[in-house]
């Protein structure tokens, strides 16, 4: 037995080498023991313990509940109240429900409409033709060339011209009438025969007749809402003239035009041509043209009646730069956008 103990005591390396081995295991028991009695716990313990349990399905730490901790997979999350919902759904509807604010004006941005917007609504092409207008340097607003897109204006107070001719951009109205014998110069006739009126009764704006015809004159005659064109139209300083064909019978003496043109003795005073041809004949029969940019009553009736041949058929053929053309008669057409401005270029608008 002795020799038994002593021999492992001093022993060959194996056994000696098992039994400080074995103490090893001892001093790292007594270790882990201290450790669970209160000492510091080692890193891979520390980990696990103080969070419950082991991944994998180990056991809980004292005191632990499976799946325990905030944040861990396996805890269900404690449901709220139905109170606790209407209060947030409640917020989010006033969050939304409240009315967009208005943001302010980015500083230096211009009031008003882009100019090629305005160009393209008065009817001079689309949005990519005006731009191409205005990068022609084609396009001027109050009197200066505009080199640049994106010109914010105002279409009721900007004077806006494509060409040298301005653009009707307002909301202005303007129509030629081939109007026929018999239809009376007026918007209202008190005593119920045709007038001007009945060609545009569906217009909800008001519309003037731009001066007048006699009832059994045929042509041209122009109705608008521009108040001021019309009055710079009919008034005589302006001088706008207006071009007619009459059919008269003759024969007519050679001097007839000149004597025209110098003037007729009417009795409310002289009346003077600004132009004469004929244009045809047959025979005794003469379709004459007269121009004049008189605008009393029944003045190219007169003239040619003190002249010694009265008119048998008159017809207006033109008024200022806006001509008749092949328009049927009792035919109510648009004014384009080039003749509105040719019209205001006429009377300096």
């Amino acid at each position: 037995m002795r020799s038994s103990s002593g021999g492992g005591r001093g022993g060959s390396g194996g056994s000696g080498g098992g039994r400080k081995s074995g103490n090893n295991r001892n001093f790292r028991g007594a270790g882990n023991k201290g450790d669970q009695k209160g000492g510091r716990p080692r890193p891979e313990e520390r980990r696990y313990d103080q969070g419950g349990s082991k991944p994998g399905g180990g056991r809980p730490a004292a005191g632990g509940k499976p799946g325990g901790g905030r944040g861990r997979p396996g805890r269900p999350a404690p449901a709220r109240s139905r109170e606790y919902d209407a209060q947030i759904e409640e917020r989010n509807r006033e969050r939304h429900s409240k009315p967009a604010v208005k943001l302010p004006k980015t500083f230096g941005e211009q009031e008003g409409e882009r100019l090629q917007k305005v160009l393209a609504r008065a009817g001079m092409g689309s949005r990519r033709a005006c731009e191409e207008l205005i990068d022609q340097a084609r396009v001027e607003v109050n009197g200066q060339i505009v080199m640049e897109q994106g010109l914010r204006v105002d279409p009721e107070k900007d004077e806006i011209k494509v060409d040298g001719l301005t653009v009707a951009t307002q909301s202005y109205l303007f129509f030629a009438l081939n109007k026929p014998a018999g239809v009376v110069s007026s918007m209202e006739d008190p005593e119920g025969r045709q007038c001007l009126g009945d060609y545009v009764d569906n217009r909800e704006t008001r519309l003037f007749h731009v001066g007048r015809l006699d009832t059994e004159t045929e042509g041209i005659i122009l109705l608008t809402n521009h108040g001021e064109l019309t009055n710079r139209l009919t008034h005589p300083r302006y001088g706008v003239q207006k071009t007619y064909l009459a059919a008269i019978r003759g024969p007519l003496p050679r001097e007839i035009g000149k004597r025209l043109k110098d003037g007729i003795q009417l009795e409310d005073g002289y009346a003077r041509a600004d132009h004469f041809r004929v244009v045809q004949q047959t025979g005794k029969n003469y379709l004459v043209e007269v121009t004049l940019h008189e605008g009393r009553k029944h003045i190219v009736r007169r003239m040619l009646a003190e002249a010694g041949f009265p008119v048998d058929k008159l017809v207006r053929t033109k008024f200022g730069p806006i001509a008749l053309g092949d328009q049927k008669s009792g035919w109510l057409r648009r004014l384009t956008n080039t003749e509105v401005g040719m019209l205001m270029k006429e009377v300096g608008l």
